[in-house]
């Protein structure tokens, strides 16, 4: 498809609705990386800047299709993508004390921009990941405290798993849910299939995959409740403002889950920095292997899946699929 992203023209009606008739932009940046909504920096005639998220069909880059299945009230891993799930998970933040960035305008209407629309606090330095890479010993203290956010957004708890909006709009009596567990069991088996179609030596190993995946999620006890988790918290999903405090972006894909789902996902992306989270003691060590190596195919499928649309940074793709391969291979 041919995409038209965002410009000044276009714009230009949001900013006057957020700032006054007498506001103009500048520049119009678009910020890579994202891969279900655009995200811009506007720079202002006043010279301050702010950034913009644009929940639109052509700033979503994953191909049509299994993005779009699941029924949220059951599946939190359906298509996070979309303003009412920002708002939503924004509630829930700040419920727990967490930062995200403040929210300016959040226009729905389409009557300025032919898509749900928000413009939001602009936290124009290095992200977390930057920082660590930079100034370890100094991104430490804001690593130590993003463990405290964790911890306080783990202790909110729900009976129901699921994504913040869908679990928010439940009221009893509810269905039953398929376990989560049961859930993973089945979206890692779907992901096996899908990778073992796209690179032959996961096709060589499925069977014993399919066998160990059976048994590590035999291995896990059922669970009453469930933490409020990011879902996808890499040191690229946070920002820091002037205080050194973590500021959480990407948070759509909220949800009510097994908290060991976040810490297989922070334990990877965080590394050797993993242990300034200070993790939680009660972590459950069968929860974490399984769900290791569901994490493990799920970044094989779902990069090799983008790649089947135009998603333009498609080295980096094959550098996640790719390593993320091996994992399992050693698996």
């Amino acid at each position: 498809m041919r995409r038209e992203f965002a410009d000044r023209e276009r714009l230009a009606a949001v900013v006057r609705a957020g700032f006054g008739s007498a506001r103009r932009i500048d520049t119009v940046t678009r910020l890579r990386g994202g891969t279900k909504k655009g995200v811009y920096r506007l720079t202002l005639d006043d010279r301050s800047t702010v950034v913009a998220y644009v929940w639109s069909p052509e700033e979503n880059f994953w191909p049509a299709g299994r993005r779009t299945e699941g029924d949220p009230l059951d599946d939190p891993f359906s298509d996070a993508s979309g303003s009412e799930l920002f708002e939503a998970a924004r509630t829930a933040l700040a419920a727990a004390g967490v930062r995200t960035p403040e929210v300016l305008l959040l226009d729905r209407s389409r009557d300025r921009y032919p898509a749900d629309i928000a413009l939001v606090e602009d936290l124009p330095g290095p992200n977390l990941e930057q920082r660590l890479a930079d100034e370890p010993t100094v991104a430490a203290r804001t690593v130590a405290r993003l463990g405290e956010v964790l911890t306080a957004m783990h202790h909110q708890r729900e009976t129901r798993f699921g994504k913040v909006a869908a679990v928010a709009r439940l009221s009893d009596p509810t269905p039953e849910q398929r376990s989560p567990v049961r859930l993973v069991l089945d979206r890692t088996l779907s992901d096996l299939a899908e990778a073992a179609g796209r690179d032959e030596r996961i096709a060589r190993d499925r069977d014993r995959l399919t066998e160990v995946a059976h048994r590590l999620a035999e291995a896990v006890a059922p669970r009453p409740t469930y933490g409020l988790i990011h879902g996808e918290l890499g040191p690229d999903h946070v920002l820091v403002d002037g205080d050194g405090e973590p500021v959480l972006i990407d948070i759509e894909g909220m949800m009510f889950l097994d908290i060991e789902w976040e810490h297989v996902f922070l334990r990877m992306r965080f590394g050797e920095h993993y242990h300034l989270l200070h993790p939680a003691d009660e972590l459950d060590e069968r929860r974490m292997r399984f769900y290791q190596l569901a994490h493990h195919l799920s970044l094989i499928a779902g990069p090799l899946r983008l790649l089947d649309g135009d998603f333009p940074d498609r080295v980096l793709m094959l550098e996640i699929a790719a390593y993320h391969t091996e994992r399992v291979l050693r698996m």
